[in-house]
């Protein structure tokens, strides 16, 4: 077996250190780049690619890293990550959750507000981009609260939160229940660029549900979670946008009727994106009877017809990005009964090769997979990453897209290990990932 290599990013150490990657197959998504070449590196930045750079060999003084052949990307953005830090380290910390990323081929992190306390102060925003620049391997940026506390009563300082480096605001999995509320922070960060993103579910439909609503539910003696929950949600905040004029975004949307709505919107031209989890569009509710509470998130997994209708929007752009929810828990939080289980699973590392498998199987082209792990979720929380230009930060992804092997989860760097794809099998994985120039984690 390949022996993983970890190293923190240096930070500009060596600001003129020139690494040259060779024998490269250079992927762009934004600009369909597709060809056999090379690409330079200086310091931190991406000086020079082409397929006619260092045709006639590498100049002395420059470090060489052959890619073999293989994809050398843009490197890859998971625009919704839960890294537990400050609150919950013994489930994940920066650091853990980070070299996750960095081993699934992921240069950039959008990370969650549900830190204890909330990430909902100047404060908190600081702490985390201190500590990313301590202990992170990969790009660490945060979500700041829509409400105090992520109670949905009083919106947060948003404008100091945005000067501070938040990304976007959200409630995360508690949604804004109150419209005047939401109304009110799509109103007031209209012309700032950032989205306000909404873990879609009205409470008073889901009511305490463990796991979709339909004959699994029924089977199992389960309350059950209706589609009805996610799409009413939606369709009530596409319609606070289009009056205020806001940013909107989706979080793991998961349902047939929310992408339709969505997708109305969009053709309205308002500004309203989504992303889905790879495991929207892999599992459906048949995998809770055989996984158990590895299995149980939120929102659940769904219907086949949903499942189908996650890849539709993928497929048409419907859906612009696709994201993890990487949630680790630690196992006393599990391993207990359905009802009592914590939500959500690890994903960073299965992020690539679960979504290469829209491509490994004909159902999408590749340029629209890694589209939806590069530039499109960048252009959502409004970074500059996720494209192959000169002079942009160099943030890169070699990825083997052939090499097939099986998900164990027992090897994830993550802390947490609760997965339902133990043994899946998949095609393609990361190789190298280079973050700021440097190489933070390479497969050999």
């Amino acid at each position: 077996m390949n022996k993983p290599h970890f190293a923190l990013p240096t930070h500009q150490n060596n600001p003129n250190r020139k690494v040259a990657y060779i024998n490269a197959r250079l992927f762009d998504a934004e600009s369909g780049l597709d060809q056999k070449g090379a690409l330079l590196t200086i310091g931190e930045s991406i000086a020079d690619f082409g397929p006619t750079l260092f045709k006639d060999g590498v100049p002395d003084g420059i470090e060489v890293v052959d890619c073999k052949g293989h994809i050398l990307s843009p490197g890859l953005l998971d625009i919704q990550v839960h890294f537990r830090e400050p609150g919950q380290e013994h489930k994940e910390t920066i650091a853990t959750g980070s070299k996750s990323a960095a081993v699934g081929g992921v240069t950039t992190v959008a990370c969650m507000p549900n830190t204890k306390p909330v990430i909902d102060d100047i404060s908190v925003v600081a702490f985390i981009y201190r500590r990313a620049r301590e202990t992170s391997y990969v790009n660490v940026r945060p979500y700041a609260a829509i409400s105090k506390g992520m109670k949905g009563q009083e919106i947060t300082e948003m404008g100091l939160l945005m000067e501070a480096g938040a990304v976007g605001f959200t409630d995360d999995g508690l949604p804004v229940m109150n419209a005047g509320v939401m109304r009110k922070a799509l109103a007031y960060t209209r012309d700032f660029g950032v989205p306000i993103a909404q873990h879609a579910e009205d409470l008073n439909l889901s009511n305490g549900s463990c796991m979709n609503e339909g004959k699994i539910s029924a089977h199992l003696g389960l309350p059950g979670y209706p589609n009805a929950a996610e799409a009413v949600m939606v369709e009530r905040d596409i319609i606070l946008t289009e009056l205020t004029g806001g940013r909107y975004h989706v979080l793991h949307i998961s349902t047939a009727e929310a992408i339709d709505a969505v997708r109305r919107a969009k053709k309205k031209g308002l500004r309203v994106t989504c992303e889905a989890a790879p495991h929207h569009f892999t599992l459906t509710e048949e995998a809770v009877q055989e996984y158990r509470t590895f299995s149980k998130m939120n929102p659940p997994l769904r219907a086949e017809k949903d499942r189908l209708a996650v890849i539709e929007g993928l497929r048409d752009g419907t859906i612009d990005a696709i994201a993890t929810d990487h949630a680790p828990h630690d196992q006393e939080s599990k391993r207990v009964p359905m009802a009592s289980a914590a939500n959500g699973i690890v994903g960073l590392e299965t992020m690539l090769p679960l979504s290469l498998s829209l491509y490994h199987n004909g159902i999408m082209p590749l340029r629209d997979v890694m589209a939806a792990m590069t530039y499109k979720p960048a252009d959502v929380i409004n970074v500059p990453a996720g494209r192959m230009n000169k002079g942009a930060r160099a943030d890169l992804t070699v990825i083997d897209l052939d090499t097939a092997w099986l998900i164990d989860p027992k090897q994830f760097a993550s802390m947490s290990l609760n997965s339902p794809f133990d043994d899946w099998p998949v095609k393609g994985r990361a190789i190298r990932t280079i973050v700021g120039g440097d190489t933070v984690y390479s497969l050999e």
